[in-house]
């Protein structure tokens, strides 16, 4: 390991990585919300710290207001706590009333550099491993409980869920 990769592992957290790092120990996670300003591409959040608070990989949802994401995303570290285990094609319940979600493995691997920055940071500097795997959390169209690969499903659902997986569910 280089000199300088020694020196950016040993130094002390700023604040907000210390933060990052006391809500996973004190919540189980921390959840992150981004969003775009312009409002061109669609807001989401993810969790960070997954692996060490359930022993799971983490998640990311895209399309919701910020308080209904950050709110999924707990619960579904609750239920993981609970045994829940993620795979591709899952249907989660209890995160939206009324609908299922389907966990969906993200398979495309650029997608963490993209939009998963601090679980990257987390990764690799408190777990000292990379960040290699990770569930977005899609959900369906409140109007025909249509998925974003199902036919026919409206525009907007597909829009605002990037599809960070396959295109077809495994399962």
């Amino acid at each position: 390991m280089s000199g300088f990769i020694k020196k950016l592992f040993a130094r002390k957290l700023d604040q907000h990585e210390q933060r990052c790092v006391d809500n996973i120990r004190e919540h189980g996670c921390q959840v992150q919300w981004v969003f775009d300003p312009d409002g061109n591409d669609p807001d989401f959040s993810y969790s960070i710290g997954f692996p060490t608070s359930v022993g799971k990989p983490e998640v990311i949802i895209f399309g919701l207001n910020r308080e209904l994401l950050h709110r999924m995303v707990n619960d579904v570290r609750a239920q993981c706590a609970d045994g829940l285990i993620l795979s591709d094609g899952l249907r989660v319940g209890g995160l939206l009333e009324g609908f299922d979600c389907v966990a969906r493995r993200v398979t495309d691997l650029e997608a963490f550099r993209r939009y998963m920055g601090w679980a990257i940071w987390y990764h690799r500097s408190q777990l000292k491993r990379p960040l290699i795997e990770a569930y977005q959390l899609v959900w369906p169209s409140a109007a025909t409980g249509l998925f974003p690969w199902d036919e026919g499903c409206h525009e907007d659902v597909i829009t605002l869920q990037p599809a960070l997986y396959q295109t077809r569910p495994v399962a």
